[in-house]
């Protein structure tokens, strides 16, 4: 940075502007793009970002002049040297060296090939002397950071500083100790739970509504097509209640054969049935103080909606071959991909209980309405394959993240997930697992093959090498079966249904013909 006029009016005003953003109701995200703008204005860099430090974790918080996906991109400490350095200092760092990796290789935006970082520094930032994240810059020409006046740039690191504290005031410093406490409560009870990633509009007005009704004890019915998070959603629901310190317990409705549906939601006594040999505890019971989630309920005889309806109703259960009721404090949470009310007018659901159940309905939106979200999902996906991949460096290439914008993703999050971590597998295979990057492209992705396969989902079995008609004929039923379950991502009751026929007679089929 020079001393000239021209360079200290811009530096006074961008002061001047961070200074007034620190009165004004800002969203996070927003007053912090503003902070990186302010200093890609000032300081000479090709590429800047703001990073929380959450546990053991650095997560961008903003960027600018970085991919996009980067927001989904989740840095452990550990494995990154020069984020671990910037952290360890009081000081802003300076890396000269091309030794240590750098985290945003490939990453910076309008660079052909790929090209690595050549010059790069950062400044941890401290709330109430506590690391809280880092700031860091990053330019592709050597020597850029030669011109940079320290004084300046300190000036600076203070007023970001300032205005973290402040975002972090005005949102509520409760909601981030809610935040941690989750993130805790994650690590104890489901290590490889996902978050809920994006900023789309429609993510958006879903985190509201969860936060909404989460501190409540109402029943939420969470809708939804197949392979968009709603388990996610109430985990969620469950963590940001008054709930979160008791157990969650989810029951899958589908794969609940009717003969014993009751027994696992209400449990037994010993003796009251065959094979009954043990007095057992129903869901119910396990769940009393938490939370109960009632997935794929749209599935439930209805002998079993009945008696889940009194209970929904009383708040008492009785275990089978027992004549004594236990009041149980559960909260319930039912989940489907199904439209109830369908179901209701086709006789297939209780109308009292939907109408039990649905006190306050959450969408989940599919991935094809929200937008640019794929690419920040295909980020975090991508940061922890390559943890699990052991690979250092896995980025998408500008064709591959056009080819996910493109696609209309009939499997939604689920099907993402999917597709990215078999993309990286092939393209490790391709580029080797040692190379400083491994770049993802369209042919990785296999978007085009399973847009078109279902046009020739038929000629497996024209083209059959069968030997007599039955063999054809029993080739052909496990390539029909198979597609059923393909087709309703191995959700038993639905492929049955979509089969045409009985649940326990297509799983008992099924295991005939070796398919489970």
């Amino acid at each position: 940075m020079t001393t000239s006029a021209q360079t200290q009016e811009a530096f006074n005003q961008a002061v001047i502007n961070i200074v007034t953003d620190l009165a004004q109701v800002l969203a996070p995200e927003e007053r912090y793009q503003r902070l990186l703008t302010a200093l890609r204005q000032i300081f000479p860099c090709d590429a800047a970002a703001l990073l929380q430090l959450r546990d053991t974790v650095l997560q961008p918080m903003a960027v600018s002049g970085l991919s996009e996906d980067t927001l989904g991109r989740r840095f452990v400490v550990a494995e990154q040297p020069r984020l671990a350095r910037i952290l360890l200092s009081r000081e802003p760092v300076r890396f000269n060296d091309a030794d240590l990796p750098d985290p945003y290789d490939g990453l910076v935006e309008g660079t052909p090939d790929n090209l690595p970082v050549h010059d790069c520094m950062g400044a941890a930032l401290f709330i109430d002397n506590q690391a809280w994240g880092v700031l860091t810059l990053d330019a592709l020409q050597p020597g850029t950071f030669d011109r940079i006046d320290p004084i300046a740039l300190r000036t600076f690191i203070r007023l970001t500083e300032a205005s973290v504290k402040t975002a972090q005031t005005i949102d509520g410093l409760r909601a981030e100790v809610d935040r941690e406490h989750q993130f805790n409560q994650l690590l104890l009870a489901e290590r490889d739970t996902q978050e809920l990633v994006g900023k789309s509009a429609a993510i958006q007005t879903l985190r509201r509504n969860i936060e909404t009704v989460a501190g409540s004890d109402l029943l939420v019915l969470i809708l939804g097509e197949t392979g968009v998070g709603k388990e996610l959603v109430a985990q969620q629901l469950h963590r940001q209640s008054a709930r979160a310190k008791k157990t969650l317990i989810h029951v899958n409705c589908a794969a609940l054969p009717e003969t014993l549906a009751e027994s696992e939601l209400f449990g037994h006594k010993r003796g009251s049935f065959t094979g009954a040999v043990s007095d057992r505890a129903g869901k119910f019971e396990l769940a009393d103080g938490g939370t109960l989630l009632l997935d794929e309920v749209g599935e439930l005889p209805l002998s079993i909606q009945a008696k889940l309806l009194r209970v929904l109703q009383s708040g008492e259960i009785q275990r089978i071959g027992s004549d004594r009721q236990a009041h149980v404090d559960v909260r319930i949470i039912a989940a489907t991909n199904r439209d109830l009310k369908l179901e209701v007018a086709a006789g297939r659901f209780r109308a009292d209980l939907y109408h039990r159940l649905s006190v306050f309905p959450i969408t989940v939106p599919p991935l094809r309405e929200r937008g640019r979200d794929v690419l920040t999902l295909a980020g975090y996906f991508l940061e922890r394959d390559q943890q699990r991949l052991n690979i250092r460096n896995i980025r998408l290439s500008a064709a591959a993240k056009q080819a996910l914008l493109d696609y209309e993703w009939p499997g939604n999050v689920r099907e993402l997930e999917h597709v990215m971590s078999r993309a990286a597998l092939l393209a490790a295979a391709d580029q080797g697992r040692t190379q400083r990057w491994v770049t993802i492209e369209t042919t990785h992705l296999g978007l085009t093959r399973a847009l078109n396969e279902s046009k020739d989902e038929a000629l497996p079995f024209i083209n059959s090498t069968a030997a007599t008609l039955p063999e054809a004929l029993l080739e052909f039923q496990k390539m029909w079966l198979q597609r059923q379950l393909q087709n309703n991502h191995d959700n038993l009751a639905a492929a049955a249904r979509a089969a045409g026929m009985d649940r326990s007679n297509f799983f008992r089929l099924l295991k005939k013909l070796g398919l489970r």
